[in-house]
């Protein structure tokens, strides 16, 4: 995959495994029950196991 990406090519990654999610993504885009529930930016304040898991059970999460 890192190869892919330092090719410009973009790789759509589905983990249910957080370290690896958090290692390898640049964005993270949570969906629950097929709505998306929040696109997390890797230099966000909500770049975080906790606010990926908020989002993942329902909450929001407040803007930048």
């Amino acid at each position: 995959m890192n190869s892919l990406v330092k090719a410009g090519k973009c790789v759509i990654m589905i983990s249910s495994e957080m370290p690896e999610i958090l290692g390898m993504s640049d964005r993270v885009v949570v969906m629950r029950g097929g709505r998306v529930m929040a696109t997390v930016e890797r230099d966000s304040k909500h770049f975080n196991q906790e606010d990926i898991m908020k989002a993942a059970w329902g909450g929001s999460l407040d803007e930048d």
